[in-house]
């Protein structure tokens, strides 16, 4: 069944990227939408890099920019999964799918509808099953991360990133100001508290722990005041910047099941 079944995927950060790969490896046929200029950190596990690199194999599988109207037949024969700008959702006119999972992590709903496909999927708060979708996956770090809720709603943001390697909010960086932000460090850096890793404008932006670069902006793209902008890992591995993390997996897990089960 699972070969026979396209699922279009809104956002390709490293959320929806993890659930691509569970879905992509469980058979299905996955579509990934983005927006032209995609704001994802985590640049080398996150499928919305193939927006301006042409291509980005993440765990041994390639996503590949496609235009809006391309024939996706030869590229999921090929085993790779397609990649189209395409903020509006457009190609579910076309594509008609199975399945619609909103990824995209925006903490509210950005445009979906639960009648955008037969089964809707949203990662996250700010929706509600039944209003917005037809099920809802934990984003949270913590005892419910993964779990698939078929009412309610996720749990409330609490706008504090998820505790990794004993840190939280100083792990994460953001724009103190709006402008274009420019990189100074590149991810699997090892970085100081204290040390530049980019700057908007002339504004110096620097790290507030010691461990590794795991996720920075692109150079050149413009950013608006708070916005994240990187994130740095206690822990050190470097190897944990080049794949999929343990959140990443978990969400998609309970996405695999929420679709499975609604079919």
């Amino acid at each position: 069944m699972a070969d026979q079944l396209q699922i279009v995927i809104r956002g390709g950060g490293d959320l929806g990227t993890g659930v691509a790969l569970r879905l992509h490896r469980a058979g299905f046929r996955i579509v990934v939408l983005e927006a032209p200029q995609p704001t994802a950190i985590r640049l080398a596990v996150a499928f919305a890099t193939a927006v301006c690199d042409g291509s980005i194999t993440v765990e041994n599988t390639t996503a590949r920019l496609m235009p809006l109207d391309a024939d996706l037949g030869p590229i999921w024969l090929r085993g790779e999964i397609p990649v189209v700008v395409d903020p509006d959702k457009a190609i579910l006119k076309r594509l008609q799918p199975d399945a619609l999972i909103d990824a995209i992590i925006a903490k509210r709903n950005a445009g979906t509808r639960i009648t955008d496909a037969p089964i809707v999927v949203a990662l996250g708060p700010g929706f509600t099953v039944g209003v917005d979708c037809h099920a809802v996956v934990e984003t949270n770090r913590g005892h419910n991360l993964g779990r698939v809720y078929y009412s309610g709603s996720a749990e409330a943001d609490t706008g504090v990133p998820g505790v990794i390697g004993g840190q939280d909010t100083r792990r994460a960086l953001y724009a103190p100001s709006a402008g274009t932000f420019q990189t100074v460090k590149k991810i699997g850096d090892r970085v100081n508290a204290g040390e530049v890793v980019g700057r908007v404008g002339d504004a110096p932006i620097t790290s507030q722990i010691d461990g590794v670069l795991r996720g920075i902006l692109r150079d050149g793209l413009s950013v608006r005041a708070g916005m994240k902008i990187a994130d740095v890992d206690p822990r050190g591995g470097v190897s944990h910047c080049f794949t999929v993390s343990d959140k990443s997996w978990a969400v998609g897990g309970g996405v695999l099941e929420a679709v499975l089960h609604l079919v």
